[in-house]
């Protein structure tokens, strides 16, 4: 029997793991590693209209259970993007996601016209963890009004649908998630990052040249799971979850309290064959009988 292809919001995965953006780099990367084929769909790193140098070094350090990164959304722009990656991208047989980021409304919805124009790029997921240069660099996630106009601003644009990373730096994660839906997000993921810092005892320094970072990693996990409980009891659309993934019972339990999907982020670069394994592992259940048994509790 066939089985049932995983939804959201008209993108179709033949599973619930996909992978986070900033930790599988284009795809490409990792070809060797995993039959890319197999997994659910690819979202990539961040990209933004112009190239960007990302933060000085240091710039990651491992942590108890997870590690903080301050990469500082490092890039080639939107036209390298096209040039070099989506000729890779268009020859797998599975969704390929475009991360994005801009410094105003406008850059993502320009982000988004563009992109929306190749075949290739089956969907859009907003990087709304950065700054929004015309408010003060207050970040848009972090802002009911910054966030509903980035929203809207990129739905106007975006012919494929449209996927909103939340950040969980927020007293109310689900307040947000609903304004999000109501400005037209087609999907929401989360968690982003948590806010974090990292010190030198030996050289009494901070770890990191920005001194905070995001936190991710197995730590992130209670968190991340709360969070998405939350935001799936208040909106209508899928939610994709993220956050500490390393196994396949993790997995299960992101669909527990309400996710239709998930995201493997920091596992892989500690082990490259991570989404490989959790899809096998998977295999053995009928994720069926997981799905939102939790979230009338």
């Amino acid at each position: 029997m066939k089985k049932k292809l995983i939804n959201i919001a008209g993108i179709e995965l033949k599973n619930p793991v996909m992978v986070a953006s900033g930790t599988f780099g284009y795809g490409k990367e990792f070809a060797e590693f995993v039959d890319l084929n197999k997994l659910g769909a690819i979202i990539t790193k961040t990209i933004s209209l112009k190239p960007k140098a990302g933060n000085p070094p240091p710039r990651m350090c491992e942590t108890t259970a997870g590690m903080l990164n301050s990469i500082g959304l490092q890039n080639d722009g939107i036209d390298q993007f096209i040039d070099k990656q989506l000729q890779f991208l268009a020859k797998l047989k599975i969704p390929a996601i475009v991360n994005i980021a801009g410094d105003t409304p406008e850059e993502f919805a320009e982000l988004a016209r563009i992109l929306s124009k190749e075949k290739t790029v089956k969907g859009l997921e907003l990087n709304v963890s950065c700054p929004n240069v015309k408010k003060g660099g207050m970040l848009f996630g972090c802002s009911e009004s910054g966030l509903e106009e980035v929203v809207r601003a990129t739905k106007k644009k975006s012919k494929v649908p449209v996927i909103v990373k939340l950040s969980p730096n927020v007293t109310d994660i689900a307040s947000l998630a609903l304004i999000a839906e109501k400005s037209g997000a087609d999907a929401i993921s989360l968690i982003n990052t948590l806010l974090g810092i990292a010190v030198d005892v030996r050289k009494k320094e901070f770890k990191l040249s920005t001194k905070t970072g995001g936190l991710s990693g197995p730590a992130i996990k209670p968190v991340a799971l709360r969070m998405v409980w939350q935001v799936a009891k208040q909106v209508k659309i899928p939610v994709i979850g993220i956050g500490g993934i390393t196994t396949a019972e993790d997995v299960l339990e992101f669909l527990m309290v309400g996710a239709t999907a998930v995201q493997v982020g920091t596992v892989n670069f500690r082990n490259t064959s991570a989404t490989a394994e959790i899809i096998k592992d998977l295999a053995q259940y009928d994720l069926g009988e997981y799905q939102s048994i939790l979230q009338n509790s």
